[in-house]
């Protein structure tokens, strides 16, 4: 059988790859913050048709004779370059002005992560499933929960112990910290929570002030204005970032989770850290999404050149089935 053949049918499986991956960034084109993938070729093992030869005394040395195999995918690589961003005018939407990644989780109201030397500590127990995504479209829930659009809890510090949960009704409680204090508000670090913006803030008497308006900082803190023209702060988001972020792996839903590749998730320090790492995150923008970063034109070339390659490859398939044929003919 003519190697032809397969080098051809290996050529359309690699091609079909390659359309499949650019069919998937054209459709997510408009979805937030999402990244693009590429797929990467490389060939296959060559057949030696005959081995090199040194020079001898009176002949020089020849190169060896080989024939290619086909060709195989040799990587499909995560774009993880910044996209645009898009203002919203919602207070609720964030984007990452950097290499950040928002924390998200799954699980109780009361779950907690611990933090051990700004990672994650694995050998602490966790009633949560931890995961990572640039999408920071917010929203909350009729009791305050600050949340994904798809449900997963936004994760983050409390200040000085503000935050606690009624384990019945899981409804938020938060304590009034004052932002505007001579003492600077200094986050609990040794562990994130699940983040709240509830309708009323706590006094030191018991009393609750409402809230009118609340921020989000570039430093991720959320600060909320009180009916009594007080400040206070609420808690501070947590970003992530990654040795390789192309190492992530995509689950769904604009999330990613950390592979063995992709290095232990290294967590912005929150305010009034001892170690302060947070100018390697950049900023939170309130007000904005990040969009795609998708680039149609180059999808769109490189669209064009998979269509001719997948075509060439068929070609060289009915080529050779046309010379099998006049082989074939010889016996008439």
């Amino acid at each position: 059988m003519l190697r032809s053949f397969y080098s051809g049918v290996s050529g359309l499986k690699v091609n079909q790859v390659k359309l499949d991956v650019i069919g998937n960034n054209i459709a997510n084109v408009g979805t937030t913050a999402f990244k693009s993938s590429r797929v990467r070729f490389k060939d296959m093992v060559s057949q030696n048709v005959n081995e090199a030869g040194a020079p001898g005394t009176s002949l020089g040395g020849v190169n060896a004779k080989q024939v290619g195999l086909g060709v195989q995918v040799s990587g499909i690589d995560t774009m993880v370059g910044q996209g645009m961003m898009q203002p919203t005018s919602r207070n609720l939407d964030v984007a990452m002005d950097g290499q950040g990644y928002l924390m998200v989780a799954r699980g109780p109201l009361n779950g907690e992560v611990t933090l051990k030397d700004d990672t994650i500590d694995t050998t602490a127990a966790s009633t949560l499933d931890v995961s990572y995504t640039r999408d920071g479209a917010l929203i909350r829930d009729d009791a305050g929960h600050l949340l994904t659009s798809d449900g997963a809890r936004v994760m983050g510090y409390s200040i000085a112990g503000n935050t606690s949960y009624d384990v019945t009704t899981g409804l938020p409680t938060i304590t009034f910290v004052d932002a505007n204090g001579t003492i600077v508000p200094a986050a609990d670090t040794d562990k994130l929570i699940p983040l709240s913006i509830p309708d009323s803030i706590e006094l030191a008497d018991g009393s609750l002030q409402r809230i009118t308006t609340f921020s989000i900082e570039k430093n991720g803190e959320i600060k909320a204005n009180l009916q009594n023209g007080s400040v206070a702060v609420i808690g501070q988001i947590a970003m992530a970032s990654f040795s390789n972020p192309e190492g992530l792996k995509k689950i769904g839903n604009n999330l990613f989770e950390n592979t063995a590749n992709s290095g232990v998730p290294v967590v912005r320090s929150g305010t009034g850290a001892t170690t302060d790492n947070s100018s390697g995150y950049g900023d939170m923008l309130q007000g904005m999404l990040e969009m795609s970063n998708v680039d149609l034109a180059e999808q769109f070339t490189d669209m064009i050149i998979a269509q001719r390659a997948f075509q060439a490859s068929g070609k060289s398939i009915t080529t050779g089935d046309e010379i099998l044929q006049e082989l074939i003919g010889l016996k008439r």
